[in-house]
Protein backbone atom coordinates (compact mmCIF):
# COMPACT_ATOMS: atom_id res chain seq x y z
CA UNK A 1 0.00 0.00 0.00
CA UNK A 2 1.37 3.38 -0.96
CA UNK A 3 1.11 6.33 1.38
CA UNK A 4 -0.24 9.41 -0.38
CA UNK A 5 0.41 12.97 0.71
CA UNK A 6 -1.38 14.87 -2.07
CA UNK A 7 -3.87 17.45 -0.79
CA UNK A 8 -5.25 17.71 2.70
CA UNK A 9 -6.53 14.77 4.71
CA UNK A 10 -10.06 16.12 4.24
CA UNK A 11 -9.50 16.24 0.46
CA UNK A 12 -8.31 12.61 0.50
CA UNK A 13 -11.33 11.60 2.60
CA UNK A 14 -13.69 13.29 0.16
CA UNK A 15 -11.89 11.70 -2.81
CA UNK A 16 -12.88 8.34 -1.26
CA UNK A 17 -16.50 9.52 -1.29
CA UNK A 18 -16.57 9.85 2.50
CA UNK A 19 -17.44 12.59 4.98
CA UNK A 20 -16.73 12.78 8.68
CA UNK A 21 -19.93 11.81 10.49
CA UNK A 22 -21.52 13.65 13.39
CA UNK A 23 -21.28 11.47 16.48
CA UNK A 24 -24.27 11.07 18.78
CA UNK A 25 -23.82 12.29 22.35
CA UNK A 26 -24.09 9.81 25.20
CA UNK A 27 -25.02 10.60 28.78
CA UNK A 28 -22.69 7.78 29.91
CA UNK A 29 -19.35 8.44 28.22
CA UNK A 30 -17.44 10.90 26.05
CA UNK A 31 -16.14 10.08 22.58
CA UNK A 32 -12.62 11.22 23.49
CA UNK A 33 -10.51 12.16 26.48
CA UNK A 34 -7.11 13.85 26.41
CA UNK A 35 -4.49 12.67 28.90
CA UNK A 36 -1.31 14.67 28.46
CA UNK A 37 -0.54 14.63 24.74
CA UNK A 38 -2.52 11.41 24.15
CA UNK A 39 -6.12 11.42 23.03
CA UNK A 40 -8.07 8.29 23.89
CA UNK A 41 -10.95 7.59 21.51
CA UNK A 42 -13.86 5.62 22.97
CA UNK A 43 -14.82 2.41 21.21
CA UNK A 44 -16.75 3.27 18.06
CA UNK A 45 -19.28 1.06 16.34
CA UNK A 46 -20.04 1.02 12.60
CA UNK A 47 -22.85 3.57 12.64
CA UNK A 48 -23.63 5.42 9.43
CA UNK A 49 -26.13 8.28 9.55
CA UNK A 50 -27.22 7.11 13.01
CA UNK A 51 -27.96 3.55 11.88
CA UNK A 52 -25.90 0.51 12.90
CA UNK A 53 -24.75 -1.08 9.62
CA UNK A 54 -25.30 -4.63 10.77
CA UNK A 55 -25.38 -7.18 13.52
CA UNK A 56 -24.11 -10.68 14.05
CA UNK A 57 -21.03 -12.81 14.45
CA UNK A 58 -18.33 -12.77 11.78
CA UNK A 59 -17.79 -16.24 10.35
CA UNK A 60 -21.38 -17.22 11.07
CA UNK A 61 -23.83 -14.37 10.29
CA UNK A 62 -21.46 -11.83 8.72
CA UNK A 63 -18.99 -12.41 5.90
CA UNK A 64 -15.42 -11.14 5.75
CA UNK A 65 -16.05 -8.34 3.22
CA UNK A 66 -19.06 -7.06 5.16
CA UNK A 67 -17.02 -7.08 8.38
CA UNK A 68 -14.25 -5.15 6.60
CA UNK A 69 -16.78 -2.49 5.54
CA UNK A 70 -18.01 -2.26 9.14
CA UNK A 71 -14.41 -1.77 10.27
CA UNK A 72 -13.97 1.10 7.80
CA UNK A 73 -17.07 2.84 9.14
CA UNK A 74 -16.02 2.34 12.76
CA UNK A 75 -12.60 3.83 11.90
CA UNK A 76 -14.33 6.77 10.20
CA UNK A 77 -16.28 7.36 13.41
CA UNK A 78 -12.99 7.26 15.35
CA UNK A 79 -11.60 9.92 13.02
CA UNK A 80 -14.65 12.08 13.71
CA UNK A 81 -13.97 11.79 17.46
CA UNK A 82 -10.30 12.62 16.90
CA UNK A 83 -11.25 15.75 14.96
CA UNK A 84 -13.53 16.78 17.85
CA UNK A 85 -10.45 16.56 20.07
CA UNK A 86 -7.84 18.29 17.89
CA UNK A 87 -9.96 20.47 15.61
CA UNK A 88 -8.52 19.50 12.20
CA UNK A 89 -8.08 16.17 10.42
CA UNK A 90 -4.59 17.18 9.27
CA UNK A 91 -3.53 17.39 12.94
CA UNK A 92 -4.52 13.78 13.77
CA UNK A 93 -1.81 11.11 14.18
CA UNK A 94 -2.95 7.61 15.07
CA UNK A 95 -0.76 5.96 17.69
CA UNK A 96 -2.60 2.71 18.41
CA UNK A 97 -5.75 1.00 17.23
CA UNK A 98 -7.59 -1.86 18.90
CA UNK A 99 -10.03 -3.72 16.65
CA UNK A 100 -12.55 -6.00 18.31
CA UNK A 101 -14.23 -8.51 16.01
CA UNK A 102 -17.20 -10.54 17.27
CA UNK A 103 -16.37 -13.81 15.58
CA UNK A 104 -16.66 -17.55 15.78
CA UNK A 105 -13.83 -19.29 17.64
CA UNK A 106 -12.47 -20.75 14.38
CA UNK A 107 -12.69 -17.53 12.28
CA UNK A 108 -9.03 -16.55 12.62
CA UNK A 109 -9.11 -13.64 10.13
CA UNK A 110 -9.55 -10.77 12.58
CA UNK A 111 -6.41 -9.11 11.19
CA UNK A 112 -7.95 -9.04 7.69
CA UNK A 113 -11.00 -7.28 9.12
CA UNK A 114 -8.71 -4.81 10.90
CA UNK A 115 -6.69 -4.23 7.71
CA UNK A 116 -9.67 -2.43 6.16
CA UNK A 117 -9.62 0.14 8.98
CA UNK A 118 -5.83 0.48 8.78
CA UNK A 119 -6.02 0.99 5.01
CA UNK A 120 -8.58 3.78 5.43
CA UNK A 121 -6.46 5.56 8.04
CA UNK A 122 -3.38 5.44 5.82
CA UNK A 123 -5.32 6.53 2.72
CA UNK A 124 -6.70 9.56 4.57
CA UNK A 125 -3.87 10.53 6.93
CA UNK A 126 -0.82 9.27 5.06
CA UNK A 127 2.10 8.54 7.37
CA UNK A 128 0.10 9.96 10.32
CA UNK A 129 -2.37 7.11 9.80
CA UNK A 130 0.23 4.36 10.35
CA UNK A 131 -0.17 2.89 13.82
CA UNK A 132 0.47 0.07 16.24
CA UNK A 133 -2.48 -2.32 16.16
CA UNK A 134 -4.14 -5.25 17.84
CA UNK A 135 -6.99 -7.26 16.32
CA UNK A 136 -8.94 -9.31 18.84
CA UNK A 137 -11.67 -11.90 18.36
CA UNK A 138 -14.40 -11.66 21.00
CA UNK A 139 -17.61 -13.53 21.78
CA UNK A 140 -19.86 -10.48 21.49
CA UNK A 141 -19.95 -6.67 21.29
CA UNK A 142 -22.46 -3.93 22.21
CA UNK A 143 -25.68 -3.87 20.15
CA UNK A 144 -24.58 -7.23 18.66
CA UNK A 145 -22.31 -5.35 16.24
CA UNK A 146 -19.62 -7.34 14.43
CA UNK A 147 -16.86 -4.72 14.93
CA UNK A 148 -15.80 -2.10 17.47
CA UNK A 149 -12.69 0.07 17.23
CA UNK A 150 -10.87 1.99 19.94
CA UNK A 151 -7.91 4.31 19.27
CA UNK A 152 -5.22 6.36 20.86
CA UNK A 153 -4.02 9.32 18.86
CA UNK A 154 -2.14 12.57 19.30
CA UNK A 155 -2.20 16.00 17.71
CA UNK A 156 0.62 16.99 15.35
Amino acid sequence: MSVTTAGSALDRLRALGLELPTLADSPYYVDHRAVGSSIHIAGQLPYKDGVLLGQGIVGRDVGLETAREHARHAALNCLAAAVQAVGDLDRVRIVQMLVFVASTPDFGLQSRVANAASELLIEVLGENGRHARTAIGVAGLPANTPVEIQMICTAV
